[in-house]
């Protein structure tokens, strides 16, 4: 297609910009009449206005009227112009437009820009324009007028440079002809310097035209591209010509859209004013506007926008860079604060202000720390790190505050040698050793650097999925993966041996192995030092009871034990040793306590041994299998034993209770495709076994107990009701287990006793500590709830239990919203999912049951009670099931009109006679069901009306008060 209008040229973008405005320019000297009502067009037709103005319309008519005329012909019902659409093709449109009006002004600056013609035309049609009540006539036109200044404030920089030239020229050739009378270069001199002063105010009229005619009207407009539009060229003026614009007058302009309603806007301002703070020279005359916008800025970094609250940020190290005592030692901290958010490019900005700000020694490299040696300057760091960590008492998410310092600080942060120098040094060595504090806050630090390092993406809640690494990145962590390995195979086993007593900082160092290359102990011959991890991981177990400790030795056992690895033999019989070890405990310990069963008393301190045999047996046996070890028998006669006398202590119960689970999950997961029938037999026999003493435990005086094996309970029959047993047909047949009526019915009741009684707060006066204490039992206690609530709803989403259990969970839904809302929510969520129309049966149950328990309780002579306090609580429990479906009507049609249907059937269930002119008793129920009114499509509200009109006679029998609900429903299905 062969382009002929201006707007066809540019907006196909074929031609380079600078031809197509040669062009125009040699038509505009040949006639400037026509050239510039193809001019005028270009800025019509831009705007997406099919009209043009024709040679006549541009002689005759005014202004005014020629504007009026181009909007009678613009269609205001379609809102779509070019500068709004999407897509590549209109993206490049905006570009090449913006170019035009830029080499146009470039262009013209030499002949045509003074004619006192052509900038008067384009100025006063883009100020009509920028009035228009036309939307696309005002975006168009602002952004033109905006693009135009700033082309012309480029024309007044050079201008500016010429006329010094000339001005130094001038005086240059004055003193050297001093005394002679004048010459011709002198006079020449003269005249370009005052052809320059002219053109100079020419462009200042032209520029204080544009910026009053148009930006003064525009940046406060209705529409926020425009008003974005106008705050981004600001900016760029500020930035380029700052001797005129770089003061207080035009400043305020962005300083006021800081509070713009619109995050595109407050955005453009942030942008505009980092051009403005990372130039030192500029900053001087910023005080006034920094003293007035300060505070402001300092808050956005709360801003509800991601990219403004990044930008914020970003500006604000800026300004703390280079305007002295700007931000306070307060504020300073508080945007500290901002490396624990779970948004990364924040939490990313944060990270640099905080390095830059706390944490670099670029202005002090050469200042070595005394006694600091070869890691001088990185321990200085550290330490920095580790007291602002330590001092940021809100937060203790270590894994957040490396990965935001990360991509600053990535040096540092992986100087492991440093790190375990730092550790390992001892008080002789260097007056300044690490307090505790600061040791366990260092080892955090590590084990956080090296998951960050040998897993290359952050830490879980912070960011959308794994990102796949690119080339050079994977580069990277492979070379990281095999210094931490080379490094730590050395250091690790010195430091377990220091920190060998204290819990929290062997379970923490314990988990580094996970992060090793284990191929590096058999290829870089480094046995021996294995033969040391192991030593020292065995030494941890026999002293430590603690289940994280305790957990993190078996998973450092059970990740150097892979098969394939050179290094399995070595391990394995580590193993072995260590597990005959404490089975040899552990039997002692049984053989003691069978011996005495008879006249039964164990001291605090038997009890005490032997609750830590079982428990690292129980740790252990999670990620091993000790099957050869025939614990099974030993743990069940434990438990077979305290159900007949109940005399056990809890310390002994609990992890029995845990190794016998285990124990028959690993028999459980060896059935293979050709496991004999005895086998399973025997197996099944023991499941059925197993889940009658975990049911009789349910009623244990222990909480914990109960607890406890209420877990079990739920995950035993989740993973006996799913298994695929290795393809064996037959072993899913003898061993899958469904739970009886009696069993469901149990677990229901345990959850209403259990997470959803109400336990009654006695006012005691305590002191701030004792407060403390009984708030974080609170919360411990709220923890096992949810736990115990979402194990078994677990149940109820994989149909494990009957759906309709679900009913009497639901009722507690508005009720314990803030404790376990979430949780109930999801259940529906997922139940939904799995079935539709079951779900809304299961739903619409809950009511039903609610809505008899309340009409019992209630006085049957009066009716029912529309205001009491149960009748209001279930129409908002119904509110809330209606919400849950969303805005897709047509999604949850099937199970909204399940409800209506139902409920209608339950409303005049037990009315006398045909006709249903006698009273239903259930009647007030469709007040209920007409909080699910809105959530029909029409067709199907019509639908439900017709289902309705099949229990009432015409006219309606009785319009008494206690028909109201009826006449509710009725109009709700009409709305």
């Amino acid at each position: 297609v062969e382009a002929v209008t201006l707007f066809e040229v540019v907006s196909m973008g074929k031609r380079a910009m600078q031809s197509v405005v040669d062009d125009w320019v040699e038509a505009y000297k040949q006639d400037r009449n026509v050239a510039l009502l193809d001019l005028i067009n270009f800025f019509i037709q831009c705007s997406g206005c099919q009209g043009m103005v024709t040679a006549e319309m541009f002689q005759s008519l005014h202004k005014k009227d020629v504007m009026r005329k181009m909007t009678e012909t613009f269609d205001e019902d379609n809102e779509d112009y070019p500068l709004i659409r999407t897509g590549p093709y209109w993206k490049k449109f905006k570009a090449n437009f913006c170019e035009f009006i830029a080499v146009l002004v470039q262009q013209c600056q030499c002949s045509i820009l003074y004619d006192n013609y052509l900038m008067d035309t384009v100025i006063s049609l883009l100020t009509g324009l920028a009035d228009s009540m036309v939307r696309a006539f005002r975006h168009t036109s602002t952004l033109a007028a905006m693009k135009l200044l700033t082309a012309v404030v480029s024309v007044h920089l050079n201008l500016d440079v010429n006329k010094h030239n000339a001005q130094r020229l001038y005086e240059v050739e004055k003193k050297r002809i001093s005394g002679k009378r004048t010459n011709y270069r002198l006079d020449q001199l003269e005249r370009k310097r005052k052809e320059y002063e002219q053109k100079l105010l020419e462009i200042q009229n032209m520029m204080n035209a544009i910026f009053k005619g148009t930006f003064l009207n525009r940046y406060r407009d209705v529409i926020p591209e425009i008003r974005a539009t106008c705050i981004e060229e600001i900016g760029s003026w500020i930035k380029t010509y700052p001797d005129a614009f770089l003061n207080d007058s035009y400043l305020k302009y962005i300083g006021w859209m800081l509070y713009d309603k619109q995050a595109e806007v407050r955005l453009k301002c942030l942008l505009g004013l980092q051009g403005i703070y990372s130039r030192k020279e500029l900053v001087s005359r910023m005080d006034l506007f920094t003293s007035r916008f300060k505070d402001r800025i300092v808050s956005m970094p709360l801003d509800k926008d991601h990219e403004v609250a990044v930008q914020a940020m970003k500006l604000l190290m800026l300004m703390s860079q280079n305007c002295e005592d700007v931000l306070s030692a307060e504020e300073c901290e508080t945007l500290y604060q901002f490396v624990y958010t779970t948004h990364r490019p924040l939490a990313v900005a944060a990270g640099e202000f905080l390095y830059k700000s706390l944490l670099s020694h670029e202005g002090d490299e050469e200042v070595q720390p005394k006694g600091g040696g070869k890691f001088g300057a990185s321990t200085d760091q550290l330490k920095r790190l580790i007291r602002f960590f330590l001092e940021s008492e809100l937060h203790k998410h270590v894994a957040y505050l490396i990965d935001s310092l990360w991509d600053w600080a990535g040096k540092f942060l992986k100087d492991w040698e440093c790190m375990t120098a730092l550790l390992l040094k001892n008080a002789e060595e260097d007056g300044e050793a690490l307090s505790d504090a600061h040791e366990s806050a260092l080892i955090e630090i590590i084990l956080a650097t090296v998951r960050e390092a040998a897993e290359g993406h952050p830490p879980v809640g912070r960011g959308a999925a794994k990102k796949i690494l690119s080339v050079k990145e994977k580069k990277i962590q492979l070379e990281d993966c095999t210094k931490i390995t080379e490094h730590f195979i050395m250091v690790l086993p010195q430091l377990l041996a220091k920190y060998s007593t204290d819990a929290q900082k062997v379970a923490n160092l314990l988990q580094i192995p996970q992060y090793y290359d284990l191929g590096v102990y058999s290829t870089g011959h480094l046995e021996k030092h294995l033969d040391a991890l192991l030593r020292e991981v065995k030494d941890v177990v026999a002293k430590h009871s603690d289940m994280s400790v305790l957990e993190a030795s078996s998973r450092t056992y059970y990740i150097l034990c892979r098969e394939e690895i050179a290094i399995y033999n070595q391990v394995d019989r580590a193993r072995t040793q260590l597990i005959d070890e404490l089975m040899g405990q552990l039997n002692q310990l049984l053989g003691g306590f069978w011996q005495k069963e008879e006249g039964f008393c164990m001291d605090a301190g038997e009890i005490s041994r032997m609750h830590s045999a079982l428990r690292r047996i129980a740790a252990f046996h999670n990620a091993h299998d000790l099957t050869k070890w025939n614990l099974y028998d030993k743990t069940l006669k434990l438990l077979v034993f305290e159900m007949e006398h109940g005399s056990l202590p809890v310390l002994m119960i609990l992890p029995a209770l845990q190794c016998t689970y285990f124990s028959l999950l690993w028999q459980l997961a060896a059935v293979s495709e050709n496991s004999p029938k005895e086998t399973l037999f025997a197996l099944r026999r023991e499941l059925r076994r197993f889940s009658q003493i975990c049911m009789c435990f349910l009623h244990h005086k222990g909480k914990d107990v109960r607890e406890k094996a209420f877990m079990i309970l739920c995950d035993w029959l989740l993973i006996l009701s799913h298994q695929d047993s290795n393809n064996n047909e037959e072993a899913v047949g003898l061993l899958d287990y469904l739970p009886n009526t009696s069993l469901q019915e149990k677990l229901l009741l345990f959850i209403q006793e259990h997470v959803f009684i109400e336990e009654e707060e006695e006012s005691k006066d305590l002191t701030e500590e004792e407060e403390r204490k009984e708030e974080s039992c609170k919360l411990d206690d709220l923890h096992k709830k949810r736990s115990l609530l979402a194990a078994y709803c677990k149940l109820i989403v994989y149909n494990v239990v009957e759906m309709t259990a679900a009913a009497e969970i639901y009722k507690y839904y508005v009720k314990t919203y803030n404790d376990f809302g979430d949780i109930i929510k999801e259940t529906l969520s997922r139940t939904r999912h799995n079935n539709k129309i079951q779900s809304a049966k299961t739903l619409i149950l809950c009511l039903q049951q609610l809505f008899q328990t309340h009409a019992e309780s209630q006085d049957s002579s009066n009716g029912v009670d529309f205001s009491s306090a149960s009748f209001t609580n279930m129409k908002e429990l119904a509110r809330r099931f209606s919400l849950t479906f969303g805005w897709d009507q047509v999604k949850s049609r099937e199970s909204v009109a399940m409800i209506h249907k139902e409920g209608i059937e339950f409303a005049f269930q037990g009315a006398t006679g045909v006709d249903g002119k006698c009273l239903p008793p259930n009647l007030s129920f469709l007040l209920i069901i007409s909080e699910f009114s809105n959530k029909l499509l029409k067709p199907d509200k019509r639908l439900v009306y017709a289902y309705l009109q099949r229990y009432i006679a015409e006219p309606l029998p009785c319009k008494g008060e206690e028909w109201q609900p009826l006449i509710w429903y009725r109009n709700s299905l009409l709305a």
